[in-house]
């Protein structure tokens, strides 16, 4: 079996590009709306007509960014801010804390290029430790959207909160997911039912993985239940709970480096509810110091459909833990309690 997720087509425009028409549709007629923008490019083709004042080019400050989100949104508006989520989550991450979480203002961080969807720009411009800096920032909604039709229903439901958002994008189109589940912010998703494992998945290829795995595994007799999490926090531990029965191992999925990431606060969340045992699947524990796609990234570091193949076929044989080094293989018994970046249209 390859060890490419699903080769499906990708769709026409990418979720950031859903993100920015459907922003681009709610300004005229959403007037608290402002959009702040650090140079990214994203906007710079869209027509925002009567709306086009509440359009501001910051230019590339994203410290400055977040501030400046946090003194409009104490005038009463709905800031929208726009970087990439390397610079978000690091660089501005103080800002975050103090200027934006701290006072629960109801500012939209869109963090693009996350993962190492911007791969060809390098590790300074990868995001793999984004979920762990922002989720542990309390008041903090951490968002992972799916695939571009399911962006634009969670950036609605988001804006609706009134409260901090961090809503992850990548970069490029990925594949829409083969789903018809409803989408609802805060609501994990079933996308097969199983009854001998769990697979929980966050971000668009992790999903997709999870679906190439699960038939796979139907092929071998094994069935999967796949959980699509695209609401990192608050995490859906009641859907996690539903779909473990009383199965004993889960396996997770994520574009993101093992530590602090989404697997890990779903053993957060598991460890004093439901003794489980936790495989995850993540990025490795390293720089990714090679230039080349999402995807390619994504299966030299193990996050493919086969490596949870190979995860599941060891569990369900009680085989224990390998530690390879392709992706994380982290199993948690719960029961115990470089150059400058680039600027300009390459981004």
């Amino acid at each position: 079996m390859s060890t490419a997720p699903v080769p499906a087509p990708p769709s026409t425009r990418s979720a950031r590009e859903v993100y920015r028409d459907t922003v681009a549709e709610l300004l005229p007629d959403e007037e608290r709306l402002v959009v702040l923008d650090t140079d990214t490019g994203l906007f710079g083709a869209v027509d925002l007509s009567a709306a086009a004042g509440r359009y501001v080019n910051i230019g590339i400050a994203e410290h400055t960014l977040m501030g400046a989100a946090s003194g409009i949104a104490r005038e009463g508006r709905v800031p929208l801010v726009h970087t990439m989520a390397a610079f978000a989550s690091s660089r501005a991450v103080e800002a975050v804390k103090l200027d934006i979480a701290l006072d629960n203002l109801p500012v939209l961080i869109a963090a693009t290029h996350s993962g190492v969807s911007a791969g060809h720009l390098g590790p300074t411009h990868h995001a793999l430790e984004d979920l762990a800096a922002m989720r542990t920032l309390p008041n903090m909604t951490v968002v992972v959207p799916g695939d571009g039709p399911q962006t634009a229903e969670l950036l609605r439901q988001a804006l609706a909160l009134g409260t901090p958002v961090y809503f992850r994008l990548g970069r490029g189109a990925t594949p829409d997911l083969p789903s018809d589940a409803p989408t609802r912010l805060g609501r994990a998703q079933v996308l097969r039912e199983g009854t001998d494992l769990t697979v929980a998945a966050c971000g668009p290829y992790p999903v997709l993985a999870a679906l190439e795995a699960a038939d796979a595994l139907a092929r071998e007799g094994v069935s999967v239940t796949v959980l699509h999490v695209h609401t990192v926090k608050p995490l859906d531990t009641p859907a996690l709970l539903d779909a473990l029965g009383d199965q004993r191992a889960l396996i997770t999925v994520e574009e993101h480096w093992g530590a602090g990431g989404f697997g890990s606060a779903v053993v957060e969340e598991l460890s004093l509810l439901r003794p489980v045992q936790v495989h995850r699947v993540a990025m490795p524990d390293a720089f990714v110091t090679v230039a080349g796609s999402q995807r390619q990234l994504l299966e030299r570091g193990g996050v493919t459909a086969q490596t949870i193949v190979d995860r599941a076929r060891r569990t369900l044989s009680g085989a224990g833990t390998h530690h390879g080094t392709e992706g994380s293989d982290h199993t948690i018994a719960t029961r115990d309690s470089g150059p400058r970046r680039a600027t300009g249209g390459g981004r």
